[in-house]
């Protein structure tokens, strides 16, 4: 999936739901999406946050992450095995169901979207946050790339033996999901009844115990 992103903000919502100036300026690209913004339901009651979306080649809104908990920084779990306590965050990652179409210009096709797609993302989110213990920051680069190429080829076989299912609520109504955990945290993945995909990750925090729900108003970050 062709897409590129745009970082919004990462600050957490202020005590009273007041948000910060970034906010207002993040929610734009959010505001352009087509599809509805899913986020963890009414049972999470800590910080939510926007994050990025994600256009096509044509400008299209695809994806965007809204993040929970405590915001998530880059950082070597030797830091976390030395006694500090890791974040608990959770990331939901909607990605809008598109067919293979054509570009807005006529000249191509841009690419589908799938569920593969979300888990994808999911997946790539996670690794953005962390790198194995005793690695270098000069190495972290090679590390990475080859770690995206794991988790696309993970994404692209979610009937493997790497991933289980889980069964979690979506606006109250119980959605299978592919879902695995690995050293760094857990991904997983799943389609959902409004015609868009969905991709988690997060550590800290149990996915068992999750449910999503639309977001009723992502101007309320603004």
């Amino acid at each position: 999936m062709e897409t590129t992103s745009r970082v919004g903000a990462q600050a957490p919502v202020a005590e009273g739901g007041q948000q910060l100036p970034s906010d207002r300026r993040a929610v734009d690209g959010y505001l352009r999406a087509p599809f509805p913004w899913y986020g963890l339901d009414e049972a999470f009651t800590g910080p939510r946050w926007l994050m990025q979306v994600g256009t096509a080649a044509d400008g299209a809104v695809e994806h965007g992450s809204i993040g929970h908990g405590d915001e998530p920084s880059v950082r070597n779990e030797a830091v976390g095995s030395a006694g500090e306590p890791r974040e608990k965050f959770a990331v939901v990652v909607t990605v809008a169901a598109n067919p293979s179409r054509r570009s807005a210009d006529g000249t191509g096709l841009l690419e589908a979207t799938s569920v593969s797609s979300a888990a994808w993302l999911a997946g790539v989110g996670l690794l953005s946050f962390t790198w194995p213990g005793q690695m270098d920051h000069s190495l972290r680069d090679d590390w990475l790339e080859q770690q995206t190429e794991t988790a696309w080829a993970l994404a692209d076989d979610l009937e493997g033996p790497e991933w289980s299912v889980l069964s979690l609520p979506v606006d109250g109504v119980p959605v299978p999901f592919h879902y695995r955990e690995s050293e760094f945290g857990w991904v997983l993945a799943g389609t959902t009844a409004q015609g868009v995909h969905l991709g988690a990750y997060g550590r800290g925090m149990s996915a068992y115990g999750l449910g999503f729900a639309v977001v009723k108003d992502i101007a309320a970050y603004a």
